[in-house]
């Protein structure tokens, strides 16, 4: 019996520790300071949780090139008054967004504020 109740604490404090670091702050993988401003084409947008993320055509040197932005979770957007459609009737017309690199280097970036192709802007923080 305490073999079992052993077992049972051990395999809950694993799965605790590893929803713990499955969620993170930006800052564990974006260079919060290294800002750059992108614009093209939206082609795609994951309303999930725990982060929206959307992907973008962005032309670089020769030719377009895929970025992806991690967001703020769906609810947040929700407060806000921009839904999943006001994303969706962007796909496939050019955006501007704000973001934070990622501090691989790679072409991944944290969303600070995006402008539509009709004008409206999103801050996301300040």
């Amino acid at each position: 019996m305490k073999k079992a109740i052993a077992v049972a604490l051990f395999t809950t404090s694993l799965f605790s520790g590893l929803q713990l670091m499955a969620h993170h702050a930006p800052s564990a993988i974006f260079n919060m300071k290294e800002k750059a401003a992108l614009t093209g084409k939206l082609t795609k947008v994951d309303w999930v949780n725990p982060h929206i993320v959307i992907a973008l055509d962005v032309t670089e040197g020769e030719g377009p090139v895929s970025w992806k932005v991690e967001s703020s979770p769906p609810r947040w957007f929700s407060k806000m008054g921009v839904s999943r459609a006001d994303f969706a009737a962007s796909i496939g017309q050019q955006v501007t967004v704000e973001i934070v690199k990622a501090l691989d280097g790679s072409k991944y970036g944290y969303l600070r504020t995006i402008t539509f192709p009709n004008g409206n802007r999103l801050v996301l923080d300040e």
